[in-house]
């Protein structure tokens, strides 16, 4: 289904930040971010918000991507949603 421009609650282009949680794991980081690059290479990993659970078992990951299209938001969700390493994305 194809959303319009006009109907879309997100103005392109913008800065959209994407919250990601996975087990932690000491390649998480590094492993997600290389996903989110495909998608957004003008991401500066600088940025990226890293944040790990009260117990240390998952690890918080915030993205603000420049987004472009609901194709492009859309197809990184996917992609990170499908990732063996990813428990959640909001």
């Amino acid at each position: 289904m194809t959303i319009p421009p006009e109907d879309s609650l997100i103005e392109y282009p913008s800065d959209f930040p994407i919250k990601v949680m996975g087990k932690m794991h000491p390649d998480l980081a590094q492993t997600l971010t290389d996903v989110v690059l495909q998608f957004d290479p003008s991401l500066d990993p600088v940025t990226i918000e890293m944040r790990p659970s009260k117990g240390g078992n998952y690890l918080s990951l915030t993205f603000t991507v420049r987004a472009t299209s609901r194709q492009q938001l859309d197809d990184l969700y996917r992609a990170l949603h499908g990732h063996p390493m990813v428990s959640f994305v909001l």
